[in-house]
């Protein structure tokens, strides 16, 4: 064979592979980005949910949707975020007298598995991090 129809079989072959491995990793990076979308979004209507049960405007369809956003962390949540969510659930669940304190270094780390598990950036280390529930006339409260 001629050595200009080898060189261009090969060029137009390498051709074709760096198109379809770009093709194949802008498609990967694409779902990535619907996925990491898609699980800030039921992580907003998990703090939404939280939200709404909140103080004592709490409506029965507030008390429904917020165990719905819970479960749903099962399907879409990190191994981190859902270690860190059965604890403040139980705790909050079987005692109502938390401690404040207990409750906001339970729902701190949740928060924090949430941000790392969507990549939130500017996320500061665990150790530094520290979250509390505000509702309308009240200085910070629990679930």
């Amino acid at each position: 064979m001629d050595t200009a129809v080898v060189v261009a079989v090969i060029s137009t072959a390498a051709g074709v592979i760096v198109a379809a491995l770009g093709y194949y990793f802008t498609k990967q990076k694409d779902r990535e980005a619907d996925w990491r979308k898609y699980k800030y979004e039921q992580y907003k209507e998990f703090m939404v949910s939280m939200s709404g049960i909140l103080g004592m405007n709490s409506t029965a369809d507030d008390r429904r949707r917020f165990p719905s956003a819970c479960n749903a962390h099962y399907l879409i949540g990190s191994k981190g975020v859902i270690h860190a969510l059965d604890p403040l659930l139980v705790a909050v669940a079987d005692n109502s007298n938390l401690p404040k304190d207990k409750h906001d270094e339970l729902l701190s780390k949740l928060l924090w598995e949430i941000r790392q598990d969507v990549g939130i950036p500017g996320t500061p280390d665990a150790s530094e991090f520290s979250a509390r529930l505000w509702s309308s006339g009240s200085s910070g409260t629990g679930i």
